[in-house]
């Protein structure tokens, strides 16, 4: 399992926010370059990037620092997300050097579009599938709908989506434990490896993803805890690795 880093950026800051609110947002260092470059330093092998301003504006925002990233790291995979919602901005993204993009509100909106994409750019597209309730949320977790996330799940199944980046929006940010129910029962709904997120808090956290890993669970994506230093990324590594 992965223990895989989140930069998000919004105004070229690296900032969190809480349960996915742009009024609540924490910055924690004015140069993502170097914050993507302590974390590659603790042994990441995979990063997280998210356009904040790009999720809520449907197109890229911050993509010169995501370049500068991704060009700093030429043999680092990157998955991106924010505000893609076309194959323009997929093509200039895999471009720049990122080897993965998120589809996530359009992902719910269109379903058709992920499969299009996928045909378009094997092996590149994951989809970004944030639940409240086991309920589907988009344009930056402003609306919930009625679908449901495991649903979703199975009707990418055959469209050769590379992972589904599963967030729970309840924990997002808020330091409470992640949820590994949610997970376990998202990895099993489909056969696309899954990536978890939301309320990673310390080892216990990445101690209880890692029990059932095999379930289909392909890494952990964590943001707030490396921040504040309730979690040590080369430490959990090296659980999971061990």
């Amino acid at each position: 399992m992965l223990i895989i880093p989140a930069i998000d950026l919004k105004d070229g800051e690296c900032v969190r926010l809480r349960q996915g609110r742009m009024d609540d947002s924490t910055v924690f260092s004015s140069s993502p370059l170097e914050t993507a470059a302590r974390w590659v330093d603790a042994g990441a092998r995979r990063l997280h990037l998210v356009d904040l301003n790009g999720a809520f504006a449907g197109e890229p925002v911050n993509g010169e620092v995501v370049t500068a990233i991704a060009k700093a790291y030429p043999n680092l995979p990157i998955q991106i997300g924010g505000g893609i919602r076309n194959a323009e901005t997929i093509e200039a993204y895999l471009k720049a050097g990122v080897q993965y993009v998120i589809i996530g509100t359009k992902a719910v909106k269109e379903p058709e579009f992920v499969t299009e994409m996928c045909k378009q750019f094997p092996g590149h597209i994951i989809v970004g599938l944030d639940a409240k309730n086991g309920r589907v949320a988009t344009d930056g977790w402003a609306e919930v709908t009625e679908v449901l996330a495991a649903d979703l799940a199975k009707r990418f199944e055959a469209d050769g989506v590379s992972a589904i980046v599963y967030t729970d929006i309840d924990r997002d940010g808020m330091m409470q434990g992640v949820n590994v129910n949610a997970t376990v029962a998202m990895a099993q709904a489909s056969s696309i490896p899954v990536i978890a997120s939301g309320g990673i808090t310390n080892m216990d956290d990445i101690v209880a993803l890692n029990r059932v890993a095999d379930q289909g669970i392909l890494g952990a994506i964590t943001g707030r805890a490396i921040y504040e230093g309730t979690l040590d990324v080369a430490e959990a590594q090296r659980l999971c690795d061990g």
